[in-house]
C-alpha cells in the first residue's frame, strides 16, 4: 500500500509505505531519490505488516523496489506505474 499526504505549503509529500508479506523477517525500500545503495528499513508491526513513512520531493517520479529478507525483490502492486529496469524486470514508480 502507498498512501500520499500532500501539504499545500511544503515542497514535499509524506508517503506511507506498507507491505504484508508472509515469512518476511526484514523489508527494505531501495531506489527512492535514485538511491539504490542506502535502503530505508521498514518496521515490522505486531500484525506482521511492515511500514514506514518517507518525505519525498513533489513534482517528481520516484522509482523503487522492496527487498525482502535481503534476497527477494518485489514491486508495489499499488504503484502509480512500472518502469523497465536494466536487469530484465520492472521497478515500481510513485508519481508525486
Amino acid at each position: 500500500m502507498v498512501q500520499k499526504t500532500y501539504f499545500k505549503t511544503k515542497d514535499y509529500c509524506k508517503v506511507k509505505f506498507a507491505l504484508n508479506i508472509e515469512n518476511a523477517e526484514t523489508v527494505e525500500i531501495l531506489g527512492l531519490n535514485s538511491d539504490w545503495e542506502n535502503s530505508i528499513v521498514m518496521r515490522k508491526k505486531k500484525d506482521g505488516t511492515f511500514s514506514c513513512d518517507v518525505s519525498l520531493p513533489k513534482n517528481l517520479q520516484h522509482e523503487f523496489k522492496y527487498l525482502v529478507n535481503q534476497t527477494e525483490w518485489l514491486n508495489e502492486p499499488e504503484a502509480d506505474a512500472q518502469h523497465p529496469n536494466g536487469f530484465g524486470g520492472n521497478n515500481s514508480v510513485i508519481i508525486l
